[in-house]
């Protein structure tokens, strides 16, 4: 399959890899289309998913399977109204029906906002206004369908609310989808820079930004699944990751699918070591990839009582990976994770490839789809072992997989990139060896478990409860989850005097209440006054900086 897109297929060393990486760019792309249905044409015995769930159910479908599935799902969605270029949300946790209803909507030519399950009535009256929502496909999930409904009233765009199952003033996808007339692909579906995608993402301050991919980022993550994760015709690959965030589409969508691997899915309510490790032995999956985190919990575990003897790569991303994690994995397994580097915004940048000995920590050398490099404050090139930020240099031409821009936003637009350079905001130096090694983010955004957590978000939410007079979030490292939120609290006078345990459990309730619970404060200070600048805007890194001396 990646012989249509690709000048070269196979790549010796750093050096072959970076002189003849060249894509073979179609006009008007379609993943659906010219990837998902031409391996049902040429391999449709081949089995595409292999779901299964923490209550046992399973679910095996192969490539052909699957054409058909999407194509009756796409008939289903027109006959809805739904066409080109209409917003869709998905909240669908992992069922199975996500990646039907992903190919369906690339389909028609719709554009698909995947969310997390998470969302608060306030998440979702955002997102729906800032992306004129059309249609919202969830899961039949009590918290789930209690917050859209609570958004229903301050959501006039959205026409159509769709569940998977029974739900007053919801369609019922399980009874409906089946019933569509045969799919008729539409005369036109998309160009390559039409909008396919779209990702609300975290940032420092203000709301969460929408990240616009066209359709060329599926095309993008070839790169992702046939060479940094090193897939084949005969991987059965498992992803750790929300469907309603990037790391899905970057682990268990596009670019496993060019390669022609099986995607696993394991759709569960919370995550256990035990549990996954036993249905990686049970499956016998063969490529496995999850943040740093997911590896810490499975170290913990005796891992010489499972039979991972089917296991051949490993990768992770998504934050820092401490060097002893890699050494204990190691140690255990055989095996060296490969670590990569991207964000919402990107495929992956940088990489540690197959052909590439892995230093424990360090995120690997650039992707060559990219020309990346590293620039101090004044605009100027680091030197080898140098701290300075990631950049992308864009020139003429916006290389594939990097985002259209912030949709509807041209001011964080240009913020993030001008003057032909796109910044990514992340800090790392490089070794003489080319390895590059990440420092941090410039800005605040701390990342937990692999979430992306903006401090604005849960300081909002903070600010909300009647004893916060003023608050900082900031995150402080933490051995399982890579960082945890930290909140600094400035407690009005009446409140003081309640300061201690139960005043933070209520803060912290309060927090899981008003936005998603993963991002509330595990720890929080209560302080007089804030560190400030002069111009009064809150040092949050002199806080970080006091946290470290202890």
């Amino acid at each position: 399959m990646i012989e249509r897109f690709l000048k070269q297929t196979h790549f010796e060393s750093v050096e072959d890899y970076n002189k003849h990486l060249k894509f073979i760019i179609p006009e008007n792309f379609n993943f659906a289309y010219d990837v998902m249905d031409a391996w049902a044409e040429e391999d449709p015995e081949r089995l595409a998913i292999l779901w299964t769930n923490d209550q046992g159910e399973e679910i095996r479908t192969t490539y052909g399977q699957l054409k058909e599935q999407t194509d009756q799902a796409a008939s289903y969605l027109q006959s809805l109204g739904i066409g080109k270029n209409d917003p869709v949300m998905l909240i669908l946790k992992r069922h199975y029906e996500w990646w039907v209803i992903m190919l369906a909507l690339c389909k028609i030519g719709a554009i698909v906002i995947p969310a997390t399950h998470m969302l608060t009535k306030h998440d979702i009256v955002y997102r729906n206004t800032r992306a004129s929502v059309k249609a919202i496909v969830c899961a039949k999930d009590d918290y789930i369908i209690g917050q859209i409904r609570l958004a229903m009233p301050e959501s006039p765009t959205v026409k159509q609310y769709i569940t998977l199952g029974d739900a007053e003033g919801f369609h019922n996808w399980t009874k409906e989808w089946q019933q569509a007339p045969k799919f008729q692909r539409p005369a036109f579906v998309n160009e390559n820079d039409d909008t396919m995608i779209m990702y609300f993402t975290s940032g420092t301050s203000g709301e969460p930004k929408m990240v616009a991919h066209d359709y060329l980022y599926a095309m993008g993550h070839l790169t992702t699944g046939c060479f940094w994760h090193n897939l084949h015709k005969g991987s059965l690959h498992l992803t750790v990751a929300d469907t309603g965030w990037g790391k899905a589409v970057w682990g268990k969508f596009y670019g496993q699918w060019f390669a022609g691997a099986t995607v696993f899915v394991f759709d569960h309510e919370k995550f256990n070591a035990d549990t996954l490790l036993r249905q990686m032995e049970k499956y016998r999956v063969t490529s496995f990839c999850a943040p740093p985190t997911i590896y810490r919990f499975m170290i913990r575990e005796d891992l010489s009582q499972y039979d991972l003897s089917a296991l051949e790569y490993c990768c992770t991303a998504g934050e820092a990976l401490n060097p002893a994690v890699f050494d204990k994995f190691y140690k255990q397994t055989g095996i060296k994770m490969m670590e990569g580097f991207g964000q919402t915004e990107t495929t992956m940048t940088l990489g540690t490839f197959p052909w590439m000995e892995p230093k424990p920590g360090s995120m690997g050398i650039p992707n060559a789809q990219y020309d990346i490099d590293l620039l101090r404050p004044d605009g100027t090139s680091c030197e080898d072992g140098e701290k300075g930020e990631i950049v992308i240099r864009v020139g003429d031409k916006k290389p594939i997989g990097l985002f259209k821009g912030y949709y509807r936003d041209e001011e964080k637009t240009r913020e993030a990139w001008h003057d032909g350079i796109y910044h990514t905001g992340d800090m790392a130096w490089r070794d003489e060896d080319g390895y590059y090694w990440f420092e941090g983010r410039i800005d605040d955004v701390i990342k937990s478990s692999g979430y992306r957590i903006g401090p604005f978000e849960v300081e909002s939410a903070l600010m909300t409860h009647p004893a916060v007079v003023e608050c900082a979030i900031t995150g402080v490292p933490d051995d399982i989850r890579g960082m945890v939120v930290k909140a600094t609290v400035v407690l009005g006078k009446e409140w003081k005097d309640k300061a201690g345990d139960a005043l933070i459990k209520e803060l912290q309730q309060h927090v899981k209440r008003e936005t998603a619970p993963y991002k509330y404060p595990r720890i929080i200070e209560f302080v007089d006054e804030l560190p400030k600048t002069i111009s009064g805007k809150i040092r949050r890194v002199e806080i970080r900086e006091k946290d470290k001396r202890g």
